[in-house]
């Protein structure tokens, strides 16, 4: 007996920061799982992390241990501080979910930051509307209504168990023993909380994993692990929101210091018209142009068989990811180079010094508040005020649920081409989700046109879509050649990186960030399709580098070094452009090796073709 009123004691005990702070504990963690199940898309395959009720029960139980040991008028500022800002927090997140189908992003908190008092004040006469009580913010606020009856219940609770007796005779205070029911109560906490503790540590630690890096380009890599963290509270989306701002500044005061120093020394003008085709998650085994078995290409096919499209039949990109890719591309940087990407210039400022006209038409980098990490790792510096007028002279403001959608642009905005001009289309491609790549009267291939028994019926209509966003693709890519036909100009298409998409025995699409790098991994994810495509005016006036373009064909190459192509085909001289990576140059060195993810040397996979 002894030994059960010490446990007792004990148990009680534990019982003590629950029952010391009982609504603080009950509401807030109502109020966690009414915004975890807010903000769930009304989709099909969207649900909520099944270990957040877990995890939520941890974070609420700590909070109480904390708000116990402290003194008593502290502790009670401390509670009101906590409910004005996480309520505030839910309130502003799942707001933004229902308005904008969107959470607290970093790039929602980067756009807050540049939106002044008036574009606030209009923001709230055009959003802040009724209907939003009835919907899913209705939840959060029915939340905050009873909590608000019930603290004014406790307030005046004397009153209020009075006024019971009186009405129907009935000793609410003393009827109850609770006292009696504290041990167990304390066991039952203490058996939850070890519970979640062993559900949620894992977790926890990916948190801290995630909010201790040096740059957001790690942030980004951790972000793609299978047991990445959950920011399933809208207090953890705004802390890492902060944290990836913070990074991100870093590397954007790097970059906007480069700007004065990025020096031009003179510039021939060698070509007049450059185009750079920028397109997405192309394995370059899926295209035709490259033997593939279905008709995939068919309009590059037809030029390459003219001699007027360039395929090279060896390239490889650096990473698997858009935002590092898209940052070697656009920066003199390359793998194995001292520092960082952002140490170096960017390649357009380089091209504006030098006096070209520069256009930038992207379908996925427009600073949005739903935008993913990803998105925003890889478009910052691009959005940057700064660096985008350093940059860019002209660029478009809307993105389109289809490629075509950017050649309405450059149509609207062709006006503005100087004599010189260097024009970037960025394209969405085959970023998944590949059925919505293309318009539906556009689908030509259907699981039936594959021999693949080894594949269900789901798998081989992902697969079919896939080689159905890249026909659609080589139909864009060929809309734009068509508008430079006439002119002296040069087209390079480059992907960012290759994609998965069922090859072998592999059950899988998209890209495998975690995994070792294989040869097979590398073929897939890695090989990308690369070609360089001339008018007739320009071969005819530039015969002596059409010349060296296709003898280049069959190099070795990794698109790291794409800037020192561009700027010998523009003629730009600067300290910065170095011929051993220029592809097509004479002193371009074939044996540079190719290293994947700044890890794995792609020339020694032994990969197959």
């Amino acid at each position: 007996m002894k030994i059960l009123n010490q446990a007792g004691r004990v148990f009680t005990n534990i019982f003590k920061p629950i029952r010391g702070n009982a609504a603080f504990f009950v509401f807030m963690y109502v109020l966690g799982i009414v915004c975890t199940y807010a903000v769930v898309p009304d989709k099909r395959g969207y649900h909520a992390w099944p270990l957040a009720p877990y995890e939520l029960f941890f974070d609420v139980s700590i909070l109480c241990v904390v708000l116990w040991l402290l003194p008593y008028k502290i502790s009670l500022w401390a509670k009101r501080v906590i409910y004005f800002l996480f309520y505030l927090l839910v309130v502003v997140d799942v707001y933004c979910f229902v308005k904008f189908d969107t959470t607290i992003t970093p790039t929602m908190l980067l756009l807050v930051g540049e939106t002044d008092s008036r574009e606030a004040t209009e923001f709230l006469e055009s959003y802040l509307t009724p209907d939003v009580v009835f919907s899913r913010l209705g939840w959060v606020l029915l939340v905050m209504i009873v909590h608000i009856i019930w603290a004014q219940v406790w307030r005046n609770r004397k009153k209020c168990l009075a006024w019971i007796k009186t009405k129907w005779n009935f000793d609410l205070q003393n009827a109850v023993r609770w006292y009696l029911a504290e041990p167990w109560l304390g066991l039952i906490m203490l058996v939850l909380f070890v519970v979640s503790a062993a559900n949620c540590i894992a977790d926890k630690a990916a948190f801290l994993r995630l909010m201790s890096y040096d740059n957001i380009g790690q942030v980004e890599h951790e972000l793609t692990k299978k047991e990445k963290a959950q920011l399933y509270l809208p207090g953890y989306r705004l802390m890492f929101s902060i944290y990836a701002n913070e990074l991100t500044a870093k590397q954007v005061n790097k970059l906007v210091d480069n700007i004065d120093k990025a020096k031009v020394d003179s510039c021939s003008f060698r070509s007049r018209n450059i185009v750079l085709i920028i397109g997405e998650s192309y394995n370059r085994h899926h295209a035709g142009l490259y033997g593939y078995d279905k008709n995939t290409t068919p309009r590059q096919a037809r030029r390459a068989q003219k001699g007027e499209l360039i395929p090279f039949s060896d390239v490889v990109a650096p990473w698997n990811l858009t935002s590092f890719v898209f940052k070697y591309l656009f920066s003199l940087y390359t793998v194995g180079d001292k520092g960082e990407w952002c140490d170096y210039p960017l390649f357009p400022e380089l091209f504006r010094k030098a006096g070209y006209h520069v256009t930038f038409l992207t379908n996925q980098f427009l600073p949005q508040a739903k935008e993913a990490v990803y998105d925003f790792s890889g478009g910052f510096f691009l959005n940057n005020p700064l660096l985008s007028s350093a940059m860019f002279d002209t660029r478009n403001t809307r993105l389109y649920r289809y490629d075509a959608g950017l050649l309405a642009d450059y149509d609207r905005l062709r006006n503005q081409n100087r004599d010189n001009n260097l024009i970037i289309f960025h394209l969405k491609g085959q970023h998944v989700d590949y059925r919505t790549r293309f318009p539906l009267d556009r689908r030509h291939f259907n699981p039936e046109d594959y021999d693949r028994p080894d594949l269900k019926e789901k798998e081989l209509r992902v697969l079919a879509d896939y080689d159905n966003a890249i026909l659609y693709n080589d139909s864009i890519v060929d809309q734009i050649i068509k508008r430079f036909e006439d002119e002296d100009a040069i087209v390079v298409y480059v992907p960012d990186h290759g994609e998965e998409c069922y090859e072998g025995d592999v059950h899988f699409y998209g890209r495998m960030h975690s995994t070792e790098i294989t040869a097979r991994l590398a073929r897939e994810e890695f090989d990308i399709p690369f070609w360089i495509w001339c008018s007739h005016k320009y071969m005819v006036g530039h015969p002596s580098l059409f010349n060296d373009i296709v003898k280049s064909k069959n190099r070795r190459y990794m698109t790291d070094a794409l800037p020192h192509l561009l700027l010998y085909l523009a003629g730009i001289q600067t300290p910065y452009y170095r011929s051993d990576l220029n592809v097509i140059g004479d002193e371009y060195n074939e044996n540079r090796p190719r290293i994947l993810k700044n890890t794995t040397d792609y020339d020694k996979l032994d990969v197959k073709d």
